[in-house]
């Protein structure tokens, strides 16, 4: 009995030294100790980059340099400026510019393992959101989970020509974008350090970080970083926006951001952007306004029209799962009629009024609204998606996997809809509950869902015996995945409106080259 209880004790101390070992490592910056959190290692702030602060703010990341000692990262960083936002996860923790952390959850014993990794990029329309929070059902299957926070807003995305003559490359703008890219670089480097397998990483976004994701996928900056992609309900295919008619949601051309800086330095009461950067951030934070800061075409983050980079076949070609929800727009769109509808049409797609009739067509309030909101999902997610989805199936090698997402549940933070509203997805697959009860094939189909990305993460490919099988996707083909009371493939659904948008983009691309 006692060389039993010894020979327990032995297996016990062994644990504790391999868990002793994973909750402290060393990283480029130096040794850094995390905690345990539900038996496996977690490091909730690691700083990427220097506090963008002072003569920081409005400029690209600095690279953070070395710390002495051994860096503790046992409390959540404060999350980017932004306007409070219930909905986001970080809503309780403090904010402040001093923001560029990301976190590190592994359920390594040992940094030899080599485990898949998966980053998670948040959304909140590139104005609200925080990286905090962990995911352990994929850390309990065996993945190392990462979260990252970048500059949101007028911090992460106004351009001003004064800070692009600061710019050894004359650019301005897309700071939230490199602050993304600065933290796949310190993934990348530092990542097997703590168990996890540089080569084998998967980026993933839902809305604004799923058009950071399709962002990422395209820019040259990237490449090596990621090998796997996940997009919900996003991507940066639509024409480049010149104007405040231009399509909303689209990079936006360099002289027009810029515009919109200078506008903002007026609003700010200043005369330039040394005046600017003596405000205090509440200041400038309450004066951001909602939609108005985007990423843009500068030529470094984002090189060009991403759709024609796409045709050339100029992208970081990585495995893809990308997809939208069938009511996205019952978020976003309220109490619209046909003056609404008719105000879109004439200001958005003037030079087809009968294509966009025949494709959203409404004769009343109520059908004026649903068309609206329709055309919110199509212009913002759909299209983008059937998009990407088709022309890497045509130009890359890699495969993709598209989704489409229609199941009614209680668990959502719109109920009453039509179909499932933006975010609807995000319960299924990380176990949000937003309020509402999830039904018998709700839970079925959660663990179905959650066990294709955890499948995908781990290989590329999000099937395995016992599930629904989900084919790779081939336009006009019954290959994209219908999630509604199950799983079924099915062509992709909305190809009229799709079509549509993709004949009227053409043209706008057109316009944009004259």
């Amino acid at each position: 009995m006692n060389r039993f209880l010894t020979l327990l004790s032995a297996v016990a101390l062994t644990a504790i030294g391999m868990n002793a070992q994973i909750l402290r490592t060393t990283c480029g910056q130096g040794e850094i100790e995390g905690e345990l959190h539900n038996g496996y290692a977690l490091y909730k702030a690691i700083p990427y980059a220097e506090p963008p602060v002072g003569k920081l703010r409005w400029h690209a990341p600095v690279k953070k340099a070395a710390w002495k000692g051994v860096y503790k990262a046992s409390n959540w960083g404060d999350r980017p400026m932004q306007a409070n936002d219930p909905n986001q996860g970080g809503n309780s923790l403090p904010m402040s510019e001093d923001c560029l952390y990301l976190s590190v959850s592994t359920p390594a014993k040992d940094p030899s393992e080599r485990l898949p990794v998966f980053v998670n990029i948040h959304g909140g329309g590139f104005f609200t959101g925080s990286y905090s929070g962990t995911q352990d059902s994929f850390v309990n299957n065996g993945i190392v989970y990462c979260s990252i926070a970048y500059r949101l807003g007028s911090f992460g995305f106004m351009a001003h020509p004064e800070a692009a003559k600061e710019s050894e490359r004359g650019i301005a703008g897309n700071y939230g974008m490199m602050d993304q890219i600065m933290a796949l670089q310190w993934i990348h480097d530092n990542i097997a350090q703590f168990g996890g397998d540089p080569e084998q990483v998967t980026i993933c976004g839902e809305s604004a970080g799923g058009i950071s994701v399709s962002i990422l996928c395209a820019s040259p900056l990237c490449k090596g970083l990621f090998q796997r992609a996940i997009c919900e309900s996003g991507g940066n295919f639509l024409p480049i926006r010149t104007a405040d008619v231009s399509v909303c949601g689209s990079a936006q051309d360099m002289d027009y951001a810029q515009g919109l800086g200078l506008a903002f330095q007026k609003k700010l009461g200043c005369k330039n952007l040394k005046q600017m950067r003596k405000l205090s951030a509440e200041e400038i934070q309450a004066k951001t306004e909602y939609n108005m800061y985007w990423p843009l075409v500068d030529g470094y983050v984002i090189t060009g029209d991403t759709y024609e980079a796409y045709l050339k076949g100029d992208y970081n070609d990585v495995d893809l799962i990308v997809g939208y929800n069938s009511d996205e727009g019952s978020l976003f769109v309220h109490g619209m009629g046909m003056d609404a509808y008719r105000h879109m049409m004439e200001t958005n797609f003037p030079a087809d009024k009968a294509g966009f009739e025949k494709a959203f067509p409404a004769t009343n309030d109520g059908e004026a609204l649903q068309a609206l909101r329709d055309v919110f999902r199509d212009v913002a997610f759909g299209w983008p998606s059937l998009a990407w989805a088709t022309l890497q199936t045509k130009t890359g090698k890699r495969p993709v996997y598209f989704y489409y997402f229609d199941q009614l549940s209680e668990n959502t933070i719109m109920r009453g809809t039509r179909g499932a509203t933006h975010v609807a997805e995000m319960p299924f697959i990380y176990g949000f509950n937003f309020g509402g009860n999830m039904s018998e094939v709700d839970t079925h189909m959660a663990q179905i869902m959650e066990r294709y990305w955890i499948n995908f993460i781990k290989t590329g490919n999000p099937n395995s015996e016992a599930l629904p099988y989900w084919s790779v996707f081939k336009p006009d083909s019954s290959t994209v995945m219908h999630m509604k009371e199950g799983f079924y493939l099915a062509p992709a659904p909305n190809r009229m409106q799709d079509d549509f948008l993709e004949n009227y983009f053409a043209r706008m691309r057109k316009e944009y080259k004259k």
